[in-house]
C-alpha cells in the first residue's frame, strides 16, 4: 500500500483497528488453556503461543502496509527475528500481548499494543483489550475515543480534571518498587490506589477514569508506547521521572529498548518538581 497513508491518521488508524482486533481473537483462541505456554523468558516472563501468532499476523499485516518501515515487536526481539533498526522517521512498536501473566490467569486485564511512532514520539495508538472487547485508540489531539465491541458504539475520551476529593493512582499488580512509590505518592491527596495489569492503567487516564501512573520498575518501550499515544490524544501526559522531560522512543535500542521511569498523568506538571533525592 501507499506510503501516502500515512498522511491520514484517522484513516490509518480505522485499518490498524481492524489489525489489532483480528489480532484480539488470535489470543482469545489460547485463553485460560494452560498448555499455551512455551516458556519462561530470562526476565522471568513467559512466553504463550497466543503472544507468537498475534505477533505472526500483526507483522504481516503491517508489512503488507507499509514494507520499508521498521517493525519492533516484543517476541521479535527475543527470538533475534526483528528488522534491523534505522533511525527512519517511523517504525512500529508493538506488544502482541501485553500482561501475559493477567492471560496465563484467565483475567481480562491484557490487551494487545499496536503504536506507530514518529520522530521519537507516538503518533498512533491502540490498545485493545480481547476478553472485553474494549478498544482505546488515538491520532493525533483530541481524537482519541474507546470502542466497545458488545455494544458496536464509540465515544470520544478525555482526561479529566483533578478531583477535589483526591487521585485515583493506577499502579501495576507485580511492580516492587513500594518505597520509592509512597515517597512520590506523599505529594499528592490520594482518594483510592487501583492495581491493575498491562496498558490499561494508561488508558483509565485517558478515559478520565483515573489520574495518575507513576513507573519506576523496569518497563519496556513496546508495553507503553500505544497506550502513550492515546494519552497524549486524550489531553494527558507521560513524563521521563528523571529528565521531566516528554517521554520518547527508540533510543535504548542498546538496552534492548528498556523504558526509563516515568509519570503518566491527566494533569500537566513536572515530576522533576515532585520526586525527592
Amino acid at each position: 500500500m501507499s506510503s501516502k497513508l500515512l498522511e491520514y491518521p484517522k484513516a490509518l488508524c480505522n485499518r490498524l483497528r481492524q489489525i489489532i482486533i483480528e489480532a484480539g481473537e488470535i489470543t482469545l483462541d489460547y485463553y485460560e488453556d494452560p498448555g499455551c505456554i512455551l516458556n519462561q523468558k530470562a526476565d522471568g516472563s513467559f512466553l504463550t503461543i497466543a503472544d507468537q501468532k498475534s505477533e505472526i499476523f500483526i507483522k504481516s499485516a503491517l508489512k503488507d502496509l507499509f514494507p520499508d518501515i521498521p517493525f519492533i515487536g516484543e517476541e521479535s526481539l527475543a527470538e533475534g527475528t526483528c528488522d534491523p533498526f534505522t533511525q527512519s522517521d517511523h517504525f512500529w512498536l508493538v506488544d502482541p500481548l501485553d500482561g501475559t501473566k493477567e492471560f496465563i490467569a484467565g483475567s481480562p486485564e491484557y490487551s494487545v499494543n499496536i503504536a506507530l511512532i514518529y520522530k521519537g514520539a507516538p503518533h498512533i495508538g491502540l490498545v485493545y483489550a480481547p476478553y472485553n472487547e474494549d478498544l482505546y485508540a488515538g491520532y493525533g489531539p483530541n481524537t482519541a475515543f474507546k470502542w466497545r465491541g458488545d455494544t458496536k458504539t464509540e465515544k470520544h475520551i478525555h482526561v479529566r480534571d483533578m478531583p477535589k476529593n483526591g487521585l485515583t493512582v493506577m499502579v501495576s499488580k507485580y511492580e516492587n518498587s513500594d518505597k520509592q512509590m509512597n515517597d512520590f505518592l506523599q505529594n499528592f491527596k490520594i482518594n483510592k490506589v487501583i492495581r491493575r495489569g498491562s496498558s490499561l492503567k494508561i488508558c483509565a487516564i485517558a478515559a478520565g477514569k483515573a489520574d495518575l501512573y507513576p513507573r519506576f520498575a523496569p518497563i519496556f518501550e513496546w508495553d507503553i508506547a500505544a497506550a502513550h499515544a492515546i494519552l497524549n490524544s486524550a489531553g494527558g501526559q507521560i513524563k521521563n521521572a528523571i529528565t521531566g522531560h516528554d517521554l520518547t522512543y527508540g533510543h535504548n535500542v542498546s538496552e534492548r529498548w528498556e523504558a526509563p521511569s516515568f509519570i503518566a498523568s491527566g494533569f500537566p506538571f513536572n515530576p522533576v518538581d515532585e520526586i525527592s533525592e
